[in-house]
């Protein structure tokens, strides 16, 4: 019999993988992946912060039975349907404002953000947008122009204001200088010409930066001041991972959009945009797929709000994070290998460095800890510009056991990175980013 992961080499595309180490996955429960090798691991990527509430969770199980059952429809293309009407009217509730707001529904981070830039350069009459260095906002051609992640290799969308994050270069500019230097590109290049800031609260795949007290705010200020909108991207960190239901709520401010993804379909394809009226009605026929709207991933998006809601899932996720980084802290102290944390709940990086190794740069030696941690059955990845920062974000649910279970896992992987136990050449044909 032919290996699963053999045969997804032979016949899934190399275009849409992103590979550390050789998973194949047959089911899962909870925070607990099973491997076709009859292995438990503990997940602690949540793949990539899509299983917000882990893997078979029992109301998201009977959501999705209950709209497949009787499905209503395929999408909202052309027709009403239930699941869908009510996560908009959900999703507006949870994020208020004194004017009428209305959602689109899509299927990924992606569309999503490629729907936002769009409809706020059509509503305003301009095309300028100010977006951040480091920022991964998407992988279609409109999302790529407007990210500053390296491995989105895109021309970039013309009239684009790029500026540094602050706090992702020790060496680069801070907040003050940051926004200083908007205010120049505001003054050269004229504020009506400017569409929107599209921002992430914790800059996610350019190694979970979070940034500066204040400083989002003071953005956002600024942006009003010249009749800017404001653009959340939260696809990755919203809905309660990082304490808070959205994670902008930590800045003290409101942007005028907020797009969602990964767990609002706790596993399936569903995102969204929530904004004012007049930018989300300013056309027809502009923004669509045949599934978007989907009443089975709309039925589950309504079961994880439920779930977040009922176990108080956002304050367990600030426990749970806590819980993680003191364990973190105590792992810095005893491997030189480890030479930051940062993050906000089950949102937390950890900068890797090849110190104490014979590995030739950071990324290998990040590389082959996420080898090795799987090999002892933790699953974890990697983000960053220079792809070593390992990315913490497990699913909402994982318990304390499963916590420290993989902590421990984490610490062996280390204790194996610095003797020189991990054979760094079966890690060459696994590119990552």
């Amino acid at each position: 019999m032919t290996s699963l992961y053999a045969r997804d080499s032979a016949a899934i595309a190399g275009l849409q993988k992103l590979r550390f180490f050789p998973q194949a996955v047959v089911g899962g429960k909870g925070a607990v992946l099973h491997t076709d090798d009859g292995r438990e691991v503990i997940d602690f990527s949540g793949a990539w912060g899509a299983a917000s509430l882990g893997y078979g969770h029992p109301a998201l199980v009977a959501a999705v039975t209950a709209a497949a059952t009787n499905p209503a429809g395929a999408s909202v293309l052309s027709a009403a349907n239930g699941p869908a009407a009510a996560l908009a009217e959900r999703l507006i509730a949870l994020f208020p404002l004194d004017q009428p707001q209305k959602v689109w529904l899509g299927h990924s981070g992606s569309d999503a953000n490629e729907t936002a830039i769009r409809a706020v350069r059509h509503a305003t009459g301009r095309q300028g947008i100010i977006s951040f260095e480091g920022a991964y906002h998407g992988c279609t051609l409109g999302t790529m122009a407007v990210s500053g992640h390296p491995a989105l290799a895109s021309d970039k969308a013309a009239g684009l204001i790029q500026l540094p994050y602050p706090g992702a270069d020790p060496h680069g500019p801070d907040a003050v200088a940051i926004l200083d230097a908007l205010e120049r590109h505001l003054a050269s290049a004229g504020p009506k010409s400017i569409a929107a800031c599209l921002f992430e609260p914790i800059l996610s795949d350019g190694g979970l930066v979070v940034p500066p007290s204040g400083f989002l705010a003071r953005l956002d200020s600024l942006c009003r001041k010249h009749g800017i909108l404001t653009i959340c991207d939260e696809v990755k960190v919203g809905l309660g991972r990082t304490g808070r239901l959205h994670a902008f709520q930590h800045e003290g401010f409101r942007p005028d959009l907020l797009v969602l993804g990964k767990g609002l379909g706790g596993g399936l394809p569903l995102s969204a945009v929530i904004g004012p009226q007049w930018i989300m009605d300013c056309a027809t026929a502009f923004a669509m797929q045949t599934l978007h709207g989907n009443p089975v991933c709309a039925a589950a998006g309504l079961a994880v709000l439920d779930t977040l809601a009922a176990e108080a899932l956002p304050d367990d996720a600030a426990r749970k994070g806590e819980l993680l980084m003191a364990r973190l802290k105590d792992l810095a102290r005893r491997h030189s290998a480890i030479t930051a944390l940062r993050g906000r709940g089950l949102a937390i990086g950890v900068e890797i460095s090849k110190a104490g190794t014979e590995l030739p740069n950071d990324a290998a030696a990040a590389a082959a800890l996420m080898y090795r941690a799987h090999e002892l059955g933790l699953v974890v990845y990697c983000v960053g510009p220079s792809s070593n920062v390992l990315e913490l974000t497990p699913p909402l649910t994982i318990t304390d056991a499963e916590i420290n279970r993989g902590l421990d896992l984490l610490d062996a992987a280390f204790q194996d990175l610095l003797a020189g136990r991990i054979d760094v050449t079966v890690t060459a044909k696994f590119a990552g980013w």
